[in-house]
């Protein structure tokens, strides 16, 4: 392997061409050097800042590029299993969009695909990356709020492009599928513990997917409430609430720095309240940059496949009880 992971990029999806191939691009020991698209001119938003970009006609052809070791998929929810698994048979270590997969059950072939290839395979969860979720963990699990009672969160966005892939139902769309990982996921990141049952569960559904989620959790020593919506004014916020504090994990938590400046807050006996900001970080090239030292080096990789199962496990959790 090379001291530097040459990436490739199946699809030329928007998000792939306003973020993730930027930080490819822009990541210490990475160079984005393919991308699969069967449409030429989407092709000029990714040469804009990469001009000697080798473009495919398929995605195929790019899995067959012998001058490609790492592939990230940024497509469509509902092919990310299929695609996971054809990019490790052709040999390549793959960093798939979340959801990586619709079922916790598909996970049993990712991981069987995986251990067969003897190639790193994870989950596009670029939070646990960034320093605040870091930090959060550290403060929950170090007893900064003393004992852990209860965990609130929220993320919501306003879709009113009907016709974003987040509201086809054929595609995987929906509110969990989209942002659920992101609220479930850092609760287990931060607390470290999976969820005993999925209490209540109000789901609203338009043309085959959820629009909103309300959802109350038991875990092992805490309880969990939150929601996810597609159909509200933005909002982000996880709130771990202790008998000893409150840390709130705010102001855009789950795209730090875009909305806003990724920071928590810290509140203990007497009223005292800290503040830590990361004005700097971004955890898409903290990301890449975490996958090609594992690439390089066989260092763990943080969320395992295996990790990542768990969260899905939970949005399958909500899904029956509703």
């Amino acid at each position: 392997m090379p001291d530097v992971v040459r990436w490739g990029v199946l699809g030329a999806a928007n998000f792939a061409r306003e973020q993730m191939a930027r930080a490819i691009h822009a990541a210490e020991g990475a160079d984005l050097v393919a991308l699969a698209t069967p449409h030429p001119e989407k092709a000029e938003g990714f040469r804009s800042f990469q001009p000697r970009l080798r473009v495919h006609p398929t995605y195929e052809a790019l899995l067959a590029d012998p001058e490609v070791d790492a592939v990230y998929v940024p497509l469509p929810n509902h092919l990310h299993v299929e695609w996971t698994v054809k990019a490790l048979e052709a040999g390549k270590h793959v960093l798939t969009e979340k959801p990586i997969a619709m079922h916790a059950s598909e996970f049993d072939r990712l991981i069987a695909a995986r251990d067969r290839a003897g190639r790193v395979a994870a989950e596009a969860y670029m939070i646990i990356h960034h320093p605040q979720w870091r930090r959060a963990r550290e403060l929950v699990q170090g007893g900064a709020i003393g004992r852990l009672a209860h965990v609130d969160a929220a993320f919501s966005y306003h879709l009113t492009d009907m016709a974003n892939i987040r509201n086809r139902a054929d595609a995987g769309g929906g509110s969990l599928p989209d942002i659920g990982v992101y609220v479930f996921g850092s609760t287990r990141f931060v607390t470290g513990e999976e969820p005993e049952a999925v209490e209540h569960a109000v789901v609203r559904r338009e043309g085959g997917v959820d629009t909103f989620a309300h959802v109350v959790a038991r875990f092992p020593s805490f309880t969990y409430a939150g929601f996810t919506s597609m159909r509200m004014f933005p909002r982000q916020e996880v709130v771990f609430h202790g008998d000893g504090g409150v840390l709130r994990v705010g102001f855009g938590p789950f795209n730090a720095n875009l909305h806003d400046l990724a920071q928590l807050s810290l509140e203990t006996s007497g009223g005292a309240r800290t503040f830590e900001r990361w004005p700097g970080a971004n955890h898409y090239v903290l990301q890449v940059e975490a996958f090609g030292r594992t690439v390089r080096e066989g260092t763990a990789y943080e969320p395992s496949l295996e990790w990542s199962r768990g969260t899905q496990a939970m949005i399958d959790m909500v899904v029956a009880r509703s």
